[in-house]
């Protein structure tokens, strides 16, 4: 295991900020704080993160130590299905705080596809890092595009996942049925690490930042019998359903592979409900550009972090906390 990894869990173990399940709901901070403040009030929050072998959930728990650390604020992070149930579950309270992908965030204020007519109301901290669409399939599956899927087992990612949303849109591209020409596995990450392991999974389509770690552990046990396929093509499809969507490599050495292979790639954003106290989005969203180094620290994802574009969140909107620690 790499050793952020082991840094990570161990942090995450040692102070218990990392929970798994549906979260709980904000608790009432003690007292306002003062108009214009970037100073959070006591209370505690939640965060929404991903599956457990993902991105999200590393950096979630990493986010949760700083805000624990440095404000007044308690967090914790809990494990989910990721980016279209965490905005559910953060418009109905159950989280605070939520990681997701651009493209569903965008889903969600205008009341499409998963949120069909009914937009949510939630606005964006920051932008993040961007996850990658790591498409991996098997060598004797006899799959090198996504036309090539049909009639296979692959695992489109945790229901009411950004992975799946993405999954669903390529296959579409593709001219594919999601729901009939493929034999559709909507599992989380690690039951899809063993699919791929023990072959009753054909392929997979993850999204999440470089490198993931149940994908390091797929490709590092079964080595030169599994190959990412470049999905590159499929971009001038995907940006008419949304311009977020462009295209960076896979760097070989990120997983061992032979050479760079040509991937979509959506930017994240971390989401609160348009109710969420502006001193206290001021307050984390600082945090997040302060001591970015502790974030880079549990997981290299973190490094894609950039104050200049942390602004570009469109057509989410971005929180009025977040513009003033932006100003700062």
């Amino acid at each position: 295991m790499r050793s952020w990894m082991l840094k990570v869990t161990a942090g995450a173990l040692a102070v218990g900020l990392v929970a798994t399940g549906c979260g709980g709901k904000r608790e009432a901070a003690s007292g306002p704080s003062s108009a214009g403040s970037c100073e959070a009030a006591e209370g505690r929050v939640t965060i929404a993160t991903g599956n457990a072998g993902g991105v999200y959930f590393v950096v979630g728990g990493g986010l949760a130590q700083v805000i624990s650390a440095n404000t007044k604020l308690k967090a914790t992070a809990a494990e989910t299905g990721a980016s279209v149930q965490n905005i559910q579950q953060l418009v109905a309270g159950d989280y605070d705080i939520a990681f997701s992908l651009a493209d569903t965030a965008a889903d969600a204020v205008n009341g499409k596809d998963a949120f069909d007519g009914k937009p949510q109301k939630v606005k964006a901290l920051t932008r993040l890092y961007s996850n990658y669409t790591q498409v991996l399939v098997r060598t004797d599956s006899g799959i090198n595009s996504i036309a090539d899927m049909r009639g296979k087992r692959i695992s489109t990612g945790s229901p009411k996942s950004g992975t799946e949303v993405i999954a669903n849109r390529l296959l579409a591209a593709a001219g594919l049925d999601p729901a009939a020409d493929v034999q559709a596995q909507r599992l989380d990450l690690t039951k899809t690490a063993d699919g791929m392991k023990d072959g009753s999974v054909d392929g997979l389509v993850w999204s999440g930042g470089l490198p993931t770690a149940q994908m390091t552990d797929i490709t590092t046990s079964l080595k030169d019998k599994v190959k990412l396929i470049d999905i590159s093509g499929q971009l001038d499809a995907l940006k008419k359903i949304n311009p977020v969507y462009d295209v960076a490599p896979i760097p070989a050495a990120t997983y061992g592979m032979a050479a760079d292979v040509k991937t979509i790639v959506v930017p994240n954003v971390l989401l609160v409900r348009d109710d969420f106290p502006d001193a206290d989005a001021c307050a984390v969203t600082k945090l997040v550009y302060d001591k970015k180094a502790d974030l880079e620290k549990v997981h290299p994802a973190a490094k894609g972090i950039l104050r200049e574009k942390a602004a570009d969140t469109a057509p989410v909107p971005l929180h009025p906390g977040s513009e003033q620690a932006l100003k700062g």
